[in-house]
């Protein structure tokens, strides 16, 4: 057998390689790109080397930075950017704790892998390996690596949820009275119907029907831009209308130059985060209600009055457009103290039986 050519690395540009190497016909190839020389010949010594001997081909090579760009690549092509962005973010302290180790040697070190969460912030620690899971585990699918490190270093557990935080009827009005008229409304409705503030940002009128009581839920907000939501009954939803959410509805201002119920001030898409810090904290301080008192909690005021009003853990789900799993979790407390009102709708119950069976036996 004539000896193996040598496969050579040439520079595409900045952080881009190409790799040129001699096949066994005689014939030149190309493949690129690479972030490095020495990724490009490190493929040739372990991919394109063993196929010239003839040898069975081996799981493809790649260091952890090489993969995390390739799945985002790729998962991006599934999912909104913004949810890539996010996973980016995640997964950067582990690229730079293992970024140049290749795939192979990284499955083996689940002790390293281990160590590193431990060291992660404890608010952070939940997400960054999830997101490690969550692209190793494609690795694995995709034949670059036998084992995940990440699901081998153990549980991944999450932290406890943020203590639930509920506004009173009093407080609602209270901050309601700081809020410029046009949003004056916010705190009943989104407290009334539980909706997400992305999902009351992109609510137009058109889904509102008033004759039916019902608001339908189908648009939210993602990266500013009003986007559909999917066609899954958790996503896409109805949520019933109570008088109050009806009559904070009323008593919104109305206008020619937009479709939207919670506009901008100029009609557009309204900019949470500059509404948050311009419009809702300084009502918030001039209310006297106590800090923290996030927008996120009108949806919380929502669950805690559903459930105090003997809406079932299913129905909360539905209405709110999430899982049984997330209610038990972020509401479990709720929950432990509606024990009391399900005890008395058991008592009702058996005490509406005796009556019926006392009714019947004097008939006979």
């Amino acid at each position: 057998m004539p000896p193996l050519a040598t496969g050579h690395a040439y520079r595409l540009g900045p952080n881009r390689w190409g790799l040129r190497y001699v096949g066994p016909d005689g014939r030149k190839h190309r493949k690129s790109p690479f972030p490095s020389k020495s990724a490009a010949l490190r493929h040739y010594r372990d991919v394109i080397e063993p196929q010239l001997r003839g040898e069975p081909a081996p799981a493809p090579v790649a260091t952890l930075a090489e993969f995390i760009a390739l799945y985002l690549e790729r998962h991006g092509a599934t999912v909104r950017p913004r949810t890539v962005a996010t996973l980016a973010e995640r997964l950067r302290q582990a690229e730079r704790a293992f970024g140049d180790i290749p795939l192979r040697e990284l499955a083996g070190m689940a002790n390293e892998v281990a160590a590193w969460r431990a060291r992660q912030p404890e608010r952070v620690r939940y997400a960054r390996m999830g997101a490690l899971r969550q692209t190793l585990a494609a690795a694995v699918r995709w034949g670059y690596m036998d084992r995940n490190p990440a699901a081998n270093a153990g549980a991944n557990r999450q932290p406890s949820p943020r203590a639930v935080r509920v506004f009173t009827r009093d407080q609602l009005d209270a901050i309601s009275a700081e809020l410029p008229p046009s949003y004056a409304s916010l705190p009943a409705f989104a407290a009334a119907t539980g909706l997400r503030p992305e999902e009351w940002q992109a609510l137009e009128r058109r889904g509102i029907d008033r004759r039916s009581g019902v608001v339908t839920v189908a648009r939210t907000v993602s990266d500013g831009e009003i986007v559909e939501l999917g066609k899954t009954a958790r996503s896409r939803r109805q949520v019933p209308l109570t008088r109050r959410a009806l009559g904070a509805l009323e008593a919104i201002p109305p206008r020619l130059d937009t479709q939207l119920v919670f506009p901008a001030p100029r009609g557009g898409v309204l900019n949470i985060d500059n509404f948050r810090r311009r419009v809702w904290s300084p009502a918030v301080e001039g209310s006297g209600v106590r800090r923290p008192a996030r927008l996120y909690d009108l949806r919380s005021t929502f669950a805690s009055d559903a459930l105090a009003a003997g809406v079932t853990v299913f129905e909360l789900a539905r209405i709110m457009g999430t899982s049984v799993a997330m209610i038990e979790r972020h509401y479990g407390a709720l929950l432990d103290g509606a024990g009391a009102g399900i005890a008395g709708r058991l008592d009702a119950l058996d005490a509406q039986r005796d009556r019926t069976v006392h009714d019947a036996s004097e008939d006979g």
